[in-house]
């Protein structure tokens, strides 16, 4: 069937006609004017009788064919993407013309693909405003507690009732009772309104294998026992990794990239260590864009290489990066933009030549941002401190166009440099404290902020393989931790005799010989000097959004509610069990919140996930694609498996 389509002799009518019957149930989601598109097929079909061949039509319109990607050439989709593929079409046709052209071509691929079979409604789209996120299209989120993390706002971007009134993908205003004419209104009654979450850290490529390391560390250490036998640079990087074909780096990239819009995490920092060959860099991008959430596309080395593994002719990284830049992230006006990874302690084994001032080369050439994981048990310390000692402006210099994940473990001259040249730090809280990376380094950093120039982090959560990439994990843990150290540190203050007065080794509590402080309660002292104070949850809030957007240079697009950016909005529903009375929206949102008072998700202005519903996604195909994956690699790796491993 495939060939008699593509070779003419079904007829090219036929050929629209197919088309046109596998395109119009899906039209009133993909057209603002589906009557008049529906039409525009009718139209097609007459005027296809004219010509000779849809090759023959195509040739009068040779000058304006659509850009088509390498991925998508490569698995035989030259008019589709992945998601059309799979029956589950995506609107790319933003002119009438494009629509006429890409509606024939694709209609031809599908029906060779037998994919005519309706595809089940995923939500119950009920009150939902049509077309949202489209140019001129408004619509008002009414009534809820809004929370714009923008202290510059009026009432410090705090209301108890007040909308937020969108236009295409840009918020318009916000406050009480905005007059917003006849725009559709979205009910926030009982609601906290707020801007999505930034995961500035995430190996999206390991969804496979959640779970698989849950018991493990960083490193092999064979003295901790399970933990240490079944480890994250053994297995995950050197076993699973260098077994990914490009289908599966897509999968597992789409798979978390939807897990965590359904969380609230509307934008993220890839970093999948995969880039094995162009083909999967192409394929993790191609996710990337067909999530439909802002993503910050990580370009870093395939795993192993070249430490581990010797380089093939396949290899590209980081070469490749002028390719993947020109192709995909031309245009600056798109969910999806590039980052440059660096790591500094790759290095050929042979030759001792290590592979960062290369990479970071080519990134500061390309004007990207460059991101590197800082932390001491790959030996970066001494690392870190050479690149702190390179003056200001020199190509190898740290600069506020870095990024640094983890940052555990740094020396002094190290700190200094990261915090006195601008550059970011983005800390996975519970990963770190898990998997030996280090204490995460949250009192250094409040150690050298100050209020005219604040030093904070934003928050990632970094591999699902051992821990959940929800985002109220990440805010607790951080809160928590900071206040275990800080309260603990002002407990044990008055035991201060060097050799003498250390906290218990035990447990880090009060020595045997504790001294006590004057008043009611005796080993209760006060905050002492130099101390932090507690976080609040306004703070790890601030990390999680406005923070995590800076972190990613993307502070003018998102990360708080301003009237002027685009609207990535959070709608949580503080009616459900978990959270009812609400007393304090800050608090309700970190202290008692999970994935389940996720109920609407919205990015540049389009709803993605609507009374607690993913929209666009047929997750039971998905979920099978990654099982079959997951089984692949793991047969690859030569791991059975087990699910009651002991690891």
């Amino acid at each position: 069937m495939v060939g008699d389509l593509c070779d003419g002799r079904a007829g090219w009518p036929t050929e629209l006609g197919r088309a046109r019957l596998w395109y119009e149930p899906h039209l009133d989601r993909l057209s603002d004017d589906a009557p008049a598109r529906r039409a525009d097929l009718v139209q097609l079909e007459q005027i296809a009788a004219g010509y000779r061949s849809r090759l023959y039509s195509e040739a009068d319109e040779r000058q304006d064919k659509p850009r088509i990607s390498s991925f998508r050439r490569r698995v035989g989709e030259d008019h589709m993407c992945i998601l059309c593929a799979q029956g589950r079409p995506q609107n790319h046709f933003a002119t009438r013309r494009h629509f006429l052209k890409g509606a024939a071509a694709t209609g031809v691929a599908a029906a060779g693909l037998n994919l005519f079979a309706p595809r089940p409604a995923a939500a119950d789209a009920g009150g939902l405003p049509p077309h949202t996120g489209s140019p001129g299209r408004r619509y008002v989120v009414r009534g809820g507690a809004v929370m714009t993390m923008d202290p510059s706002m009026p009432n410090k971007g705090e209301f108890p009732q007040a909308d937020v009134l969108v236009e295409g993908k840009k918020i318009l205003a916000v406050g009480p009772n905005l007059a917003a004419g006849n725009a559709a209104e979205i009910d926030a009654t009982g609601r906290i309104v707020m801007p999505g979450f930034v995961d500035t850290h995430h190996h999206q490529f390991e969804t496979v294998l959640r779970s698989f390391l849950a018991d493990g560390i960083l490193i092999g250490d064979p003295g901790s026992g399970p933990s240490g036998a079944t480890t994250y640079f053994e297995f995950i990087l050197l076993t699973f990794a260098p077994q990914y074909r490009p289908q599966d780096v897509y999968i597992n990239e789409l798979f978390a990239g939807l897990s965590q819009l359904d969380d609230g995490v509307t934008t993220v920092h890839d970093v999948s260590q995969i880039h094995y060959t162009p083909q999967h860099s192409d394929a993790a991008i191609q996710a990337l864009f067909d999530t439909g959430r802002r993503a910050a596309f990580g370009y870093f080395e395939g795993a192993g290489i070249p430490n581990v593994f010797p380089v093939t002719p396949s290899y590209k990284y980081p070469t490749d990066a002028s390719r993947i830049k020109s192709q995909f992230f031309s245009s600056t006006d798109q969910l999806v933009t590039m980052i440059m990874g660096g790591e500094v302690y790759l290095q050929d084994p042979k030759t001792g030549t290590f592979v960062y001032p290369q990479s970071w080369k080519i990134g500061r050439q390309l004007g990207l941002q460059i991101a590197a994981h800082i932390l001491s048990p790959f030996g970066i310390r001494p690392i870190l401190d050479t690149l702190a000692a390179n003056p200001p402006g020199s190509p190898l210099a740290i600069g506020p166009d870095n990024l640094f994940i983890h940052m555990t473990g740094m020396s002094d001259a190290g700190w200094k440099a990261v915090h006195d040249n601008g550059a970011q730090v983005s800390i996975a809280f519970p990963i770190e404290m898990n998997m030996r990376h280090g204490t995460p380094p949250i009192l250094r950093m409040q150690s050298m902020s100050t209020a005219q120039n604040p030093f904070e982090p934003s928050l990632s959560v970094d591999v699902e393989c051992t821990l959940t990439a929800e985002f109220f994990t990440q805010m607790r843990s951080a809160m928590n931790l900071q206040r275990m150290l800080v309260n603990q540190m002002t407990l044990d203050s008055p035991n201060t005799v060097p050799g003498q007065n250390l906290p218990n080794p035990l447990d880090w509590g009060l020595p045997q010989s504790a001294n006590t402080v004057s008043g009611p309660f005796p080993y209760w002292p006060p905050l002492p000097n130099g101390v932090p104070q507690p976080l609040t949850t306004r703070d790890v809030l601030r990390f999680a959004t406005i923070n995590g957007a800076k972190a990613l240079r993307l502070d003018g697009k998102t990360g708080s509610l301003t009237p002027g950016k685009e609207a990535d909005i959070l709608i949580l529903d503080a009616t459900r069990i978990n959270v009812v009375p609400l007393n304090q929206v800050p608090g309700a949102v970190v202290s008692l919140m999970d994935r389940t008072n996720v109920e609407t998700v919205i990015v540049a202005g389009k709803v993605r996930k609507w009374k607690g519903q993913l929209l666009d996604v047929d997750l039971d195909q998905l979920r099978q694609q990654l099982e079959a994956s997951r089984d692949y690699i793991f047969s690859k790796a030569g791991i059975p498996q087990n699910p009651f491993s002991s690891q």
